[in-house]
């Protein structure tokens, strides 16, 4: 039997402390740098013998690094995301340059939605994945034909071929354990989210979400909304041994879209997780009760991430959240009651946003009162209906959805609300949410007890120089709106 291709799994450099695509729903440099581990990657880099995973960011691996470290191998697999599109490409590239016989395959969201552009764009391409790519790029490299290989895209005589779609991987319990992986080739202490302790480690114990949120990445582009799940036996398995092999890790972290949203299989296998004395946290919906939310504590949960989004009513209808401002509420005071942190997630700019629905989602906010948060401007990622919309309705004022460090900035402009202010009440929400004394001590204590008040003060001096050139934009913007305002009105005089 054949040797397969010797393969890399590249979650490639981009931007200086870009946070890229194969393991981040929001690719974007953060605020405060951050890490999102490369999940994706890390279950084909699993199954195939011989191979690696390079998560290129978080090890501060160069571009020209990376370019080398191809030079040995034969078979690239590079998880690309909208933001990092161009660089991706451009690196692709040099590659094959270096390395002419190498074989190169993109996956990920861009080349999901936009096969054709992605191989016309990107001559070096051998193929790409649409949506879950797992066995496909394994089948590739064990000599599969590619015509014989389902969801993938190719170019054939000049002419793009897209093969019949792949069928969701249903088997979860099939698939290697990412943490194996993780302790093979990557180092755990380079990963960092500000709201988790420090190191963590991530892993998913269910594919797919079916919420229809318009705006989210994954469910629409990659995993779909089928909600597949791995057996409760299976992840309290993997989390056993990850314990024992990273002994350093003060947490782990269900990475799920929606970890807990069946009842009866989260009690389950908070039953099976409680035994083994673990911190963990996850995603959450705020439709989740309080039974649920007691077994998740007594089983060693401590903290929710939980996409609050707005406070106005109208807004959480357009974007299909399924659920209400009072069920947040609701479910704000249980995970008080319970002792369960909360970092609550917001955005500004979804369809039906206005100056009052701003300052209604900062109160609202406040009266969650949950430990941290995070805000961010609503991108239009092609793939998602809240792209659909914004371009139907001639929303989308450019195609830069971040600044040239890979920043977040507005590009969905509503009739009145000018892309230049929702950037500057980004700044404001943080302002008044966390310059509330009770806020503020709030964060300086947990520092504290967690002993990281050095990683505090790093990424509170990261997120105020930020802020600063956030609002050196906003100024700019606003002068150059003002300077065009006066230039237009000049020459209307003139003609008159």
């Amino acid at each position: 039997m054949l040797m397969p291709l010797k393969t890399l799994f590249l979650n490639p450099p981009s931007f200086e402390k870009f946070d890229g695509g194969a393991g981040s729903r929001w690719p974007a440099t953060r605020e405060i740098e951050s890490y999102w581990y490369p999940v994706w990657l890390a279950y084909p880099a699993g199954l195939l013998e011989g191979s690696r995973l390079l998560d290129a960011s978080p090890h501060h691996v160069s571009p020209e690094e990376t370019i080398n470290a191809c030079k040995d191998y034969e078979f690239l697999v590079l998880f690309t995301s909208t933001v990092g599109w161009s660089g991706d490409q451009r690196l692709a590239e040099s590659i094959k340059k270096a390395n002419p016989s190498i074989h190169i395959a993109f996956v990920g969201p861009p080349v999901t939605t936009s096969p054709d552009r992605a191989l016309s764009e990107c001559p070096v391409l051998d193929f790409v994945c649409r949506r879950e790519f797992d066995y496909a790029v394994i089948e590739f490299a064990q000599g599969k034909p590619l015509n014989e290989i389902l969801g993938v895209s190719y170019l054939l005589d000049g002419k793009v071929v897209h093969n019949p779609d792949r069928p969701q991987v249903d088997n979860l319990d099939a698939m290697p354990w990412a943490t194996k992986v993780y302790k093979r080739d990557l180092d755990v202490t380079r990963y960092n989210v500000p709201f988790l302790l420090h190191p963590f480690v991530a892993l998913y114990s269910t594919r797919g979400c079916p919420a229809q949120c318009t705006f989210c990445l994954w469910p629409q582009t990659l995993s779909g909304h089928a909600w597949r799940k791995r057996s409760t036996e299976d992840v309290a398995a993997e989390l056993a041994w990850a314990k024992q092999n990273f002994p350093e890790v003060k947490e782990f972290y269900f990475d799920d879209d929606t970890f807990n949203i069946q009842k009866a299989r989260t009690i389950e296998l908070c039953a099976k997780l409680k035994p083994l004395v673990l911190t963990w946290s996850c995603n959450s919906r705020v439709t989740t009760d309080y039974e649920t939310l007691n077994a998740m504590k007594e089983a060693g949960c401590r903290l929710l991430i939980v996409g609050f989004e707005s406070g106005d009513p109208q807004i959480l209808k357009n974007i299909k959240k399924g659920a209400t401002v009072q069920r947040a509420l609701d479910f704000a005071r249980d995970c008080h009651e319970l002792g369960l942190i909360l970092h609550g997630d917001f955005i500004l700019g979804l369809p039906g946003e206005t100056r009052e629905s701003i300052h209604n989602t900062i109160k609202f906010a406040k009266r969650l009162d949950c430990e941290t948060i995070q805000v961010s401007i609503a991108h239009a990622l092609p793939g998602t209906e809240l792209f659909d919309y914004a371009e139907q309705n001639g929303f989308i004022t450019n195609d830069a959805m971040s600044d040239e460090a890979g920043h977040q900035m507005a590009h969905i402009e509503y009739p009145g609300l000018p892309t230049e202010y929702i950037m500057e009440m980004v700044h404001k929400f943080y302002d008044e949410y966390f310059f509330r004394p009770k806020a503020a001590l709030r964060v300086v204590w947990r520092a504290i007890i967690n002993h990281d008040i050095p990683r505090l003060y790093t990424e509170a001096r990261s997120f105020m120089e930020l802020r600063a050139q956030r609002n050196k934009a906003v100024r700019d913007a606003r002068e150059a709106n003002a300077h065009t305002a006066r230039s237009n009105f000049a020459e209307r005089d003139g003609r008159a």
